[in-house]
């Protein structure tokens, strides 16, 4: 049986300035911005924030998580990664998630890179990655809300392709799966997505843990 995933044509989402400051190494308790600096940088965040187009898809699947560091999915498809394995294995199902930033964004960081305005371009690229991150989050949180009805939950922890032993070449699984061509995503026979700034995940489904510690029936 084919599963369909949920897609999500347009996420919106507040920036996450403190992240993005985080990924570009500021820390507010040893680095001292001057106002100039921060007012430029808050124009530049609002100009990623116009040009990210987030949008996203997701998929729950059963899955058969294996010893040997198989996941094999209800549509056939096996997943091989020991590390993944282990965070999966109180999982019955699992939940693939995909988002971009979309096109408008990564023309800008090009141009910007192209034009010799390298400072712009970092921003800009540090805001997308996190934005993408962040529409992660929001899929996780909106799935784990409607699961919840069940008693289930998921799993805090995802991994993405390329992560530890779950090798990049998954990545061509999870893209066919979840459809992501239908929100203007692309692979390579590398399994790389394009635009760059896209990105899929894999976290686990399992019974929701009591506010006791314990485990719901």
């Amino acid at each position: 049986m084919v599963r369909d995933p949920v897609f999500f044509h347009a996420i919106h989402l507040d920036m996450p300035v403190e992240a993005v400051y985080r990924r570009l190494g500021y820390r507010r308790a040893h680095t001292q911005l001057g106002s100039g600096q921060r007012r430029e940088m808050e124009t530049v965040l609002e100009d990623a924030a116009g040009m990210i187009e987030l949008k996203g898809s997701a998929l729950i699947l059963p899955a058969d998580v294996g010893r040997d560091g198989e996941i094999s999915l209800e549509t056939g498809d096996v997943l091989r990664s020991v590390g993944l394995a282990r965070m999966l294995s109180a999982s019955r199902k699992v939940l693939l998630m995909g988002a971009t930033a979309g096109n408008r964004i990564m023309d800008e960081i090009r141009s910007c890179s192209a034009g010799g305005n390298l400072a712009r371009a970092v921003v800009l690229d540090a805001a997308a990655s996190e934005m993408t991150d962040s529409a992660l989050d929001w899929i996780s949180a909106l799935i784990g809300q409607q699961v919840r009805r069940e008693g289930l939950e998921v799993t805090p922890r995802r991994f993405s392709a390329g992560y530890g032993d779950f090798d990049l070449e998954n990545q061509k699984v999870m893209y066919e799966r979840l459809r992501l061509g239908e929100i203007g995503v692309s692979i390579t026979d590398a399994c790389i997505l394009l635009p760059e700034k896209s990105v899929t995940a894999i976290a686990g489904i399992r019974k929701a843990k009591r506010e006791d510690g314990g485990k719901g029936q």
